[in-house]
């Protein structure tokens, strides 16, 4: 049976595919359209960046391969002011690739030939973590659940927005649920496994990094100090620690 969609009856999510192969793109976009999706194609990376930006999508099928500009810069130059999923896909299965792709703000990663309905099952978890509310049984110092604040650092779990020293920072959805999810259990260390499950709905298997990029993203942005990091520290062989005191 086919994954249902994720979409709601006010609003009909949009995917934007950049993809230079126009009848796999299409092929593609009919298959997700019959899902429920409105789908805009691109097949130049310098159009999509232009296309991302005025249109706005809910969320990004990136393909490496592309002419003018490649996958990897047009992740590097949207990421400043798009803040929703971006999915890479390539047909160069290289691990080189996925950890580039996924320092550069790409959320998720798939190798190309890729199933219609994996594509669509990678789409609908993308959604989902977009979509789902942080728990009422969250701490927060406000009186609004869906709050942490620690010192000049907060969370917003309602716009999903980060502020750091009343400064908006500019995070992905991916880097927004890692953080909340070391947020809420400040002072207290959270695993890789934990982290990975909670972030991808699959047990972890020693061996993905995905975390380990997004907390270096993460720090970078929170001007963590890379070679010592004293807010968000890590804790060999358990996992990370978010340090409540250390956003004053």
């Amino acid at each position: 049976m086919t994954e249902s969609v994720t979409n709601t009856a006010d609003k009909i999510k949009h995917i934007m595919l950049v993809e230079d192969d126009m009848s796999l793109a299409e092929w593609f976009a009919d298959y997700l359209s019959e899902q429920g999706y409105i789908v805009t194609l691109a097949n130049r990376g310098d159009v999509a960046i232009e296309m991302i930006e005025t249109d706005k999508p809910d969320l990004v099928i990136l393909d490496i391969m592309l002419p003018i500009k490649d996958g990897f810069a047009v992740c590097k130059e949207i990421r400043p002011f798009y803040h929703g999923p971006v999915l890479m896909m390539t047909a160069r299965d290289h691990e080189t690739d996925e950890v580039l792709g996924l320092e550069l703000g790409a959320d998720d990663y798939v190798v190309k030939p890729v199933k219609p309905r994996v594509l669509l099952s990678r789409i609908n978890a993308l959604f989902r973590r977009v979509n789902s509310q942080p728990s009422s049984s969250m701490p927060s110092i406000e009186s609004d659940s869906n709050k942490i604040i620690y010192g000049q650092f907060s969370l917003d779990g309602n716009s999903r927005s980060t502020t750091l020293g009343g400064e908006k920072v500019a995070i992905s959805s991916n880097e927004f649920d890692v953080l909340w999810q070391l947020a809420q259990s400040a002072d207290q260390v959270v695993s890789r496994k934990d982290l990975v499950t909670q972030r991808r709905g699959i047990d972890y298997d020693g061996f993905d990094r995905s975390i380990d990029i997004l907390v270096s993203r993460i720090r970078k942005k929170l001007g963590d100090d890379a070679s010592n990091p004293y807010r968000i520290k890590t804790v060999w062989g358990k996992g990370y620690l978010f340090v409540k005191d250390a956003w004053n």
